[in-house]
């Protein structure tokens, strides 16, 4: 069975994935939710990001296992993000390190035959290569970590569309935090009947 392509993303409450100039500090990422994290995406089969998510992934996490203000949940992670098959779409990297394919453009023929390859479901970061998969039809799950912040401005996760999209929720997990993850999947759209 091929993998699916989950969106996993945090959010602000008032629907931002970024804040001003690519913010993340309102992220609240205690070692709980670290270690969900860790479990969640230790089990995909590649990440799929963008330019700039991927260089600000492999500016810390190859050696934050050797860094000793790490917690035992990122040091963990560096391990799994390093040695995950990551692609990165992007028109003006070339090559990039860490078990990495870059890739040019998002063709859903190609990013099908990813996920049919994949050894498991693929997570899909950052909201505007998610903004590039969601106009192409390409997300089958959506796992968001909900933070318990306004931050009144920045990138929103779903920018306007004349697209909708059918879900069902999957499950639910509140962190002590206060962050709530909510998963959805894609409900499946009926094939239209034949007419020969």
């Amino acid at each position: 069975m091929p993998g699916k392509i989950v969106l996993f993303l945090s959010v602000s409450l008032d629907g931002y994935a970024e804040g001003v100039d690519h913010d993340l500090s309102w992220h609240r990422v205690d070692e709980e939710l670290h270690r969900h994290f860790n479990e969640e995406l230790a089990a995909m089969g590649g990440f799929l990001s963008g330019r700039r998510t991927h260089q600000m992934m492999a500016e810390f996490w190859p050696t934050a296992d050797t860094d000793p203000d790490s917690t035992p949940a990122m040091r963990e992670f560096a391990g799994i993000w390093r040695d995950a098959p990551k692609t990165v779409y992007s028109t003006t990297l070339w090559r990039a390190d860490w078990n990495t394919t870059v890739v040019p453009r998002v063709d859903t023929t190609e990013v099908r035959a990813l996920a049919a390859t994949a050894t498991g479901d693929l997570a899909l970061g950052g909201p505007t290569l998610a903004a590039a998969f969601r106009a192409r039809d390409l997300v089958d799950v959506y796992q968001l970590y909900v933070h318990p912040t306004l931050i009144g401005r920045g990138t929103r996760l779903f920018p306007p569309t004349d697209t909708t999209s059918d879900l069902r929720l999957d499950r639910t997990r509140t962190f002590s935090n206060g962050v709530v993850m909510l998963r959805y999947e894609r409900v499946a759209t009926p094939a239209a009947p034949r007419t020969d």
